[in-house]
């Protein structure tokens, strides 16, 4: 994009346009209005192109070999000397541009270049006297095909050159061709990362990003001369460069508004918040909306300001292997954005209205969140944001109450308006934003389509089973006509975020009977203490008292560790877990896991929170340094042929029986994992550390008080009277958001508290830790 200087700028300010913004604001009342009559008209499926487009950028990511500094030479050697010449033969001009695609590099060199529209423009006319364009293909097959032509094409024209780049990454690159290309394909070796966010390839938000683009194609071409740089939100910014990338219809779509494509600011420029402000007032003034949105902020980098992180990864997961457990219900959540202005009459100094302030509540699964915003924070000027989170799209919606505070006399505040947004309603809404509004305030809510995130799921105590799955209780030794129940196993329900119960683990620990004054049970040899982990919940028969699901989907087998480790476990998946404890000269824990029936993939795991879980402030890495063996966290690190360099696919809590895995991961591995790491280490430390000889239900928060994971604070949201462990990710204060009620810590019930029928204390500390 051609720079300018936004010290040079028309004398005409977004003040001095606010006549014109008022006679627009007239006719034009909301985004949806825009017909192709009134903007710039798109001669290109916007829709599918950019999801096309997000795919090849995806694509481009995973190929390491594709980011080299050989690689991209010769793939650009190959786009100017071969391809486009190529192309600009087959190339009518005024028609529809051939059937044809390149080798997958150099296409990636063609659409970094055709992101950079002036100097395309540029180099095709003096090259080859017109402008070369691109296919519209957006199916698999058709690109097939087109490939394939473009191969016979190539062979038969070029019959030393070979079709695929065969450089070899250490081999001398030969002096560059031409560096602008190599600029641009620098500059853009990270583009997927702006666009990596799973419902960017969704139906509805692309629908709404191609009307948002809309709208600022009329915003430029009604006040281009009184602005000096547009600065395009994300979803604005994947639309403009989606309808770059095909060259012809870009430029015949803009036709006499070609001088202000290099006003439009490029994904790798800086800008100052000036700038971006600017772009901001102009949008409100036209559309008199927020031009921010969930899904929708800033795509640029500003100068002296650094973007908050979202707290959350969700990357795109092309298969759910978890699917074959039909206990386990998918996650889905959704970004939220909440802006606030008030109304044309409306001051916030008022003394009537000074003390009202705003207070946000989900409909459901978290009734204790109250996020309050004083009126006096929000002005009748501009739109402000109030408020940026992440919700499960089981919450249903958002509750914004305007409240009055009581007077000195009473506590309390004092309910004045309530305004509702439903999940359902909003993705049904144009952009899918909605605005409603009272007399004081004016509240506008913009969300993301939901996608599926990743599954939480976390062990609880649970009672005593025996060899059969039943739990040892009298009401069940009635059911069986009073014939002793045989054998004893600790158990641990496996909740997942809503609170449902998904799985039933199970760690054998006695065999035998137990009679009164007669017998009793006994702990199993060593090789005997197997952990099971049974699919589905708990057949109740009276009350809490109930039978584990039939069904085993995984176990886990002690067996002889070899020489140097010492733990190992043998897992039904086909996987074989190995131990340390440490040593003097390496401390902590080390693993090893080894899968001799799959080749497909190779797993490390690491001690500590790492990838993307981990705190990468310098602060934070330091004290993770300091107590990942304390902690109880192992990341699960996944190698395959798409990703070389690991894929953080499981973070594991094994002190508190906690795992957040990607749906690509499967949960049986996960819980043997977290399971087996925890018994090694009660073993070794002759400590009951993870708290498994509780042998008992303990008191839950009550489900939709506070529920796990079901609304998250954007880091720009957070502060000292928002910061509570509940609206962060778990893992940040994993003991505080576990805690089985507010206060709880885990105590041990006394021995006494248990049932002799169990087997004893003794039974379970020489089963479990000796």
């Amino acid at each position: 994009m051609q720079k300018h200087n936004p010290d040079q700028c028309h004398n005409r300010t977004l003040t001095d346009m606010s006549s014109s913004s008022s006679s627009a604001a007239a006719t034009i009342r909301s985004l949806s209005e825009i017909s192709e009559m009134e903007t710039i008209h798109l001669s290109v499926d916007l829709v599918s192109a950019a999801r096309r487009n997000i795919g090849f950028l995806r694509s481009v990511s995973e190929c390491p070999w594709l980011l080299q500094r050989a690689t991209i030479v010769e793939a650009i050697r190959r786009y100017d000397e071969v391809w486009m010449p190529l192309i600009s033969d087959l190339t009518v001009e005024g028609s529809t541009s051939p059937m044809v695609l390149p080798p997958f590099d150099v296409e990636w060199v063609w659409f970094c270049h055709t992101l950079n529209p002036v100097g395309y423009r540029k180099y095709c006319e003096s090259r080859f006297s017109k402008l070369i364009g691109k296919p519209a293909i957006f199916n698999e097959e058709n690109e097939e095909y087109a490939l394939m032509r473009c191969k016979e094409i190539w062979v038969q024209r070029y019959s030393s050159e070979p079709f695929e780049n065969e450089v070899e990454s250490d081999s001398q690159h030969p002096s560059l061709i031409n560096e602008d290309l190599l600029n641009e394909v620098q500059k853009h070796k990270f583009l997927y990362s702006k666009f990596s966010e799973p419902y960017m390839c969704e139906l509805v938000y692309l629908i709404a990003a191609r009307q948002r683009y809309r709208g600022f194609l009329y915003m430029m071409q009604r006040f281009g001369d009184g602005c000096s740089r547009f600065v395009p939100a994300l979803d604005i910014l994947l639309m403009l460069q989606t309808h770059q990338s095909y060259p012809t219809v870009f430029v015949e779509d803009l036709k006499d508004k070609w001088e202000y494509v290099g006003k439009t600011v490029g994904v790798c420029e800086r800008v100052k918040e000036k700038e971006v402000e600017e772009t901001k007032k102009l949008w409100e003034r036209t559309f008199d909306q927020q031009y921010e949105k969930a899904g929708g902020g800033l795509a640029v980098e500003l100068d002296k300001v650094i973007l908050a992180k979202p707290p959350i990864y969700w990357e795109v997961s092309d298969v759910d292997v978890n699917t074959q457990y039909k206990s386990m219900i998918p996650r889905f959540l959704l970004e939220v954005c909440v802006f606030v202005r008030l109304n044309a009459l409306m001051n916030a100094t008022n003394g009537g209205t000074k003390h009202n302030f705003l207070r946000l509540r989900v409909v459901r699964c978290h009734r204790e969140l109250k996020l309050e915003k004083s009126i006096s924070n929000f002005s009748n000027h501009s739109w402000q944001k109030a408020w940026h989170m992440y919700c499960e799209f089981r919450t249903r919606g958002l509750l914004v109450e305007l409240r009055g505070h009581g007077g000195r006399c009473f506590k309390g505040s004092k309910l004045l308006n309530s305004l509702a947004f439903h999940w359902n309603d909003l993705l049904r809404a144009p952009s899918i934003t909605l605005t409603r509004e009272s007399d004081q305030v004016r509240v506008v809510a913009s969300i993301t389509p939901p996608v599926q995130a990743p599954y939480l799921l976390k062990c609880v105590p649970d009672r005593v089973t025996d060899d059969s799955g039943a739990m040892i209780s009298d009401v069940i030794l009635k059911l069986n006509n009073y014939r002793p129940q045989k054998g004893r196993w600790l158990s641990r329900t496996v909740l997942d975020h809503a609170g449902r119960e998904c799985f039933v683990v199970r760690i054998r620990v006695g065999e035998g009977f137990w009679r009164r004054g007669a017998e009793k049970p006994s702990a199993v040899n060593w090789e005997d203490r197997i952990t099971e982990i049974r699919e589905g919940s708990w057949s109740y028969v009276a009350g809490s008292i109930g039978r584990a699901p039939e069904k085993v989907v995984g176990t886990a087998t002690p067996k002889q560790c070899p020489e140097q480790w010492q733990a190992a476990w043998h897992f039904s998946t086909g996987d074989e877990l190995l131990i340390n404890w440490g040593s003097s000269t390496s401390p902590g824990l080390s693993f090893c896991l080894k899968n001799h029936e799959s080749s497909d993939s190779s797993v490390t795991l690491l001690r500590g929170r790492k990838m993307q879980y981990q705190d990468t402030t310098a602060k934070a890495v330091m004290a993770e340094d300091e107590k990942e063996d304390d902690n109880g966290f192992v990341t699960l690190v996944r190698f395959t042929e798409d990703n070389p360099t690991g894929r953080a696919t499981a973070l594991l809590n094994w002190k508190l029986l906690v795992v957040e895995l990607l749906p690509e991961e499967d949960a049986t591995l996960v819980l043997l994992l977290c399971v087996s790491i925890l018994r090694t280490v009660t073993e070794m430390s002759k400590e009951d550390v993870g708290s498994l000889l509780i042998r008992g239900r303990l008191k839950e928060a009550k489900l939709g008080a506070r529920d796990w994971g079901s609304v998250m604070l954007h880091p720009s949201s957070l502060s000292s009277s928002s910061a509570s462990p509940y609206l962060q990710p778990w893992y940040w204060n994993a003991s505080e958001v576990m805690a089985k009620c507010e206060g709880d810590c885990v105590t041990r019930p006394p021995a006494s508290h248990y049932s002799p029928v169990e087997g004893g204390d003794v039974l379970y500390k020489r089963g479990i830790i000796t």
